[in-house]
C-alpha cells in the first residue's frame, strides 16, 4: 500500500512556531532548509504507517466510517470532488460517482497532505470551549460535517483521547467568544458569551472525531479556513470543558476554491461587500504550500444535488506526540460559567481601528 491510501495525512510537529498578530505576520524563524528536512523525513515515517496501519485494519475502518456518514447525511445523488495537490490544480475528482459508488473507491485514493512544522494560532482563540459534536449553534449557511483522524506519526498508530479544537467564522466572518474593533460589531459586548461555530471532540479508539457545524465565511486579508488546536493529557472538568494538558499541534485547514465560490454565492455568504481573498494569496496557504508535500486541504463530498443539502469533509493529521506549544497558545477570551471573559494581554483586545462592518480584519 503506498501512503496515498492513508487519507490527507497532515504531519504537524511544528518547532520555530510563528503566531500570527493582527494587522502582521511574522515570519518563522525555522529555516527553508530545515523545513524541507522535517518533510523528507516525515515522508519516509508516513511511508512505514501505512503498511502498519493497513495490517491494524486502521485504514478499512475510517473508509467505513466515512462511508456511513455519507450515508447518514446524504439525501440524494452524490458529486465527489477531492484535492488533489494544492491551489494551481483542478480540485474536481474525474471519478464518474453516484449514490452506489463504493466507499472504497471513493475514500482509498486520497492525496498526501502533509503540513509543514510551523503554524498559526490567529487572534481568536477561546479557552474553556464546551466538549461537543453539533457546534452550529443555529448559525445561517451550508451544514458540513467534519470528520477528523489523528495519527501518531513516531509510532503509526492512531491516537485515541485526543481533544480536538476547532473554530471558526460565520457565513458572515465573525467569530464568536471574542469583543473586538477586528471582529464585527467591536462594541458587541454579547459576542463574548456566544460559543457558535466552536467546541472540542475527543478522538476515539481509531483516531477519529468529527463535528456538525457550518462552512466558515471570509473576512479581510485571509482565505476560508478553520482553525486546529489538538490537546493530549487534558482532564475533563463536571462543567463538560478540559483543563490541563499540553498542545502537540496547532493549524489551519482550508477548503477548494471552486467549492469556496460555491458556498459564497449562497444566502447569507453573498451579503459580505468584503472582497474574498484567494487560496493562492493566502500567507498562511503560501507557508504551508512552499513544498510540493504539503496540502492542508480537506477532502470533500456533497450530501446530495446542491450545495445546500451540505457536504462531508474529512482529513487525516499525523501529529508529533512529542511536541509541546503550549508556550505558543494566545487566547482572546475564556469561556466560564459566567460568559465570556476577554483577554486583556490579547492582541485581540488591542485598540484596533474598526472596519465597521461584519467580518472585520483579523490576520489569522
Amino acid at each position: 500500500m503506498h501512503l496515498s491510501q492513508l487519507g490527507k495525512l497532515a504531519v504537524v510537529a511544528m518547532a520555530g512556531l510563528a503566531i500570527a498578530h493582527p494587522g502582521a505576520h511574522e515570519p518563522s524563524s525555522y529555516t527553508h532548509l530545515a523545513k524541507r528536512t522535517f518533510l523528507h523525513n516525515a515522508r519516509r515515517s508516513l511511508d512505514k504507517c501505512a503498511d502498519h496501519l493497513e495490517r491494524r485494519g486502521v485504514l478499512a475502518r475510517a473508509e467505513a466510517r466515512r462511508a456511513a456518514l455519507l450515508d447518514k447525511y446524504k439525501k440524494r445523488s452524490l458529486a465527489v470532488r477531492d484535492t488533489d495537490k494544492v491551489v494551481n490544480t483542478s480540485h474536481h475528482s474525474n471519478l464518474d460517482v453516484s449514490a452506489n459508488t463504493p466507499e472504497t473507491e471513493l475514500f482509498s485514493k486520497n492525496p498526501v497532505c502533509i503540513l509543514a512544522p510551523e503554524g498559526e494560532i490567529g487572534p481568536f482563540w477561546v479557552k474553556g470551549e464546551l466538549i461537543r459534536h453539533d457546534i452550529s449553534d443555529g448559525q445561517a449557511g451550508i451544514p458540513i460535517i467534519i470528520d477528523g483522524q489523528f495519527i501518531d506519526i513516531n509510532t503509526c498508530e492512531p491516537i485515541s483521547g485526543l481533544y480536538w479544537d476547532v473554530w471558526n467564522c460565520n457565513a458572515t466572518g465573525v467569530y464568536s467568544g471574542v469583543q473586538s474593533s477586528m471582529n464585527g460589531n467591536g462594541d458587541d459586548a454579547s459576542n463574548l458569551d456566544k460559543t457558535f461555530l466552536r467546541g472540542i471532540q475527543k478522538t476515539d479508539a481509531d483516531g477519529v472525531a468529527g463535528f456538525k457545524t457550518v462552512f466558515p465565511g471570509h473576512y479581510s486579508g485571509r482565505a476560508t479556513h478553520v482553525h486546529v488546536v489538538a490537546h493530549l493529557n487534558a482532564t475533563l472538568l463536571p462543567n463538560n470543558t478540559l483543563t490541563g494538558g499540553y498542545v502537540p499541534h496547532i493549524g489551519q485547514l482550508f477548503f477548494d476554491q471552486d467549492l469556496i465560490y460555491e458556498v459564497e454565492a449562497t444566502y447569507p455568504y453573498n451579503t459580505s461587500t468584503i472582497s474574498i481573498t484567494k487560496n493562492a494569496d493566502d500567507h498562511v496557504v503560501q507557508a504551508e504550500t512552499e513544498d510540493s508535500n504539503s496540502d492542508p486541504f480537506f477532502e470533500y463530498a456533497y450530501l446530495g444535488d446542491s450545495i445546500e443539502d451540505g457536504l462531508l469533509a474529512w482529513v487525516t493529521l499525523g501529529v508529533n506526540v512529542t511536541a509541546n506549544y503550549d508556550s505558543a497558545v494566545s487566547y482572546a477570551a475564556t469561556l466560564t460559567s459566567d460568559g465570556g471573559v476577554a483577554n486583556d494581554e490579547s492582541s485581540a483586545a488591542g485598540d484596533q481601528t474598526p472596519s465597521g462592518s461584519a467580518g472585520a480584519k483579523p490576520s489569522a
